[in-house]
């Protein structure tokens, strides 16, 4: 089985943060296929749905951002999955809000909850999905700023880049990381020839 796992923190307080945006593609997904989150007996909630008959698993972790890796490790464990079926989605202040960047493996780029994974797992051969949140803050205010909420422009921004995710996700399920990769590669080269006939 392939997961779905999205960084965020729980609580109603935190739902609409940029540092939640893993979260909220989660419910934009489930939302998509009709299924519903549902307490584990670890520290996540789950949505189980089907791609193409295959099943995979959407994970929200019940820690908080920087305690990430602790649900992962569970996650993994649980349903005795490899590092490499699981997909992490998170938000990225080094991407600009309507951008995204697909990774196979990498370092924690400066982000907490990917730094709690990788430490869980003793491993960053994981794929990663990064979502572009911008970078609108003073020198010293990042932690101010992921924790703020996205406006209505910001969440309008954001359908498309969600739109794109779901097909990557779809396609991890189904074929893989490499097959992922590969339909990245083909969207942007779309996107790419779309900008330049504008």
């Amino acid at each position: 089985m392939h997961t779905i796992f999205g960084i965020g923190n729980p609580g109603s307080s935190y739902t609409a943060n940029r540092h939640n945006t893993g979260f909220l593609f989660l419910d934009f997904f489930a939302a998509k296929i009709g299924i519903k989150f549902t307490p584990s007996k670890g520290n996540f909630y789950s949505a189980e749905g089907s791609a193409s008959g295959i099943k995979f698993l959407l994970v929200k972790p019940t820690t908080f951002v920087n305690k990430s890796g602790i649900a992962a490790r569970e996650v993994l464990y649980t349903y005795q999955l490899p590092t490499e079926n699981l997909l992490v989605i998170c938000d990225d202040t080094n991407l600009n809000l309507g951008t995204l960047r697909v990774r196979l493996s990498g370092g924690d780029g400066g982000h907490n909850g990917l730094a709690s994974i990788i430490y869980q797992l003793s491993s960053n051969d994981f794929p990663r999905i990064r979502i572009g949140v911008g970078q609108n803050f003073e020198k010293n205010g990042l932690a101010e700023y992921v924790l703020s909420n996205f406006n209505e422009t910001d969440l309008k921004e954001l359908k498309p880049v969600f739109e794109k995710t779901l097909l990557l996700a779809e396609e991890f399920i189904i074929g893989g990381s490499n097959a992922m990769l590969d339909l990245n590669s083909k969207l942007n080269t779309i996107e790419q020839n779309n900008n330049n006939n504008l």
